[in-house]
């Protein structure tokens, strides 16, 4: 897991509510009703966040799952529009399973994923969810997946060899 957290000051974001849950609590007065708004925000450039907002009305939810989305940023390496290599993500029951793919295929995704992908900026990607079909985890898993991924450059650096040396062996 690469340390590839980013402050979130001067940059543009565009904000996608993922899912948004009405909750109940039982008190001896009745019932209380909340809202639980998961939120994902990312610039389409290769940084993306999460966060869970609740309150007692729908827009305060949504706007602190934005405020927590934008102190959990992570910056994603892209290739071309799309992934630098396979890779899987898991966190809890949910299991995510990304592919790279040629341009023109666009994002092959379900809902909560296809939410984080878009956000990144990845516009070709084969994508699949399995396990928990939970929002909250599969968004986590996407994000772990996704931060776990690493560019040539990264690679050749860690390694102290050259670029070429990397896909030549």
């Amino acid at each position: 897991m690469n340390d590839n957290k980013i402050k979130s000051s001067e940059i543009e974001f565009k904000d996608r509510l993922v899912s948004i849950q009405r909750v109940t609590k039982v008190t001896k007065g009745g019932r209380t009703f909340s809202f639980s708004a998961i939120v994902v925000v990312g610039n389409e450039n290769g940084v993306v966040g999460y966060g869970l907002g609740k309150a007692n009305e729908v827009t305060a939810a949504i706007s602190k799952g934005i405020d927590d989305a934008k102190k959990h940023l992570i910056q994603v390496p892209l290739n071309k529009g799309t992934l630098p290599h396979e890779q899987t993500g898991k966190y809890s029951g949910a299991r995510v399973f990304m592919k790279p793919a040629s341009a023109g295929t666009g994002v092959i995704a379900g809902g909560a994923m296809r939410a984080v992908l878009e956000s990144v900026g990845i516009k070709d990607v084969l994508a699949k969810s399995k396990g928990s079909s939970n929002p909250h985890s599969v968004v986590k898993a996407t994000i772990d997946a996704l931060s776990q991924l690493r560019d040539p450059r990264t690679i050749a650096k860690m390694r102290g060899i050259t670029l070429n040396k990397v896909f030549n062996g």
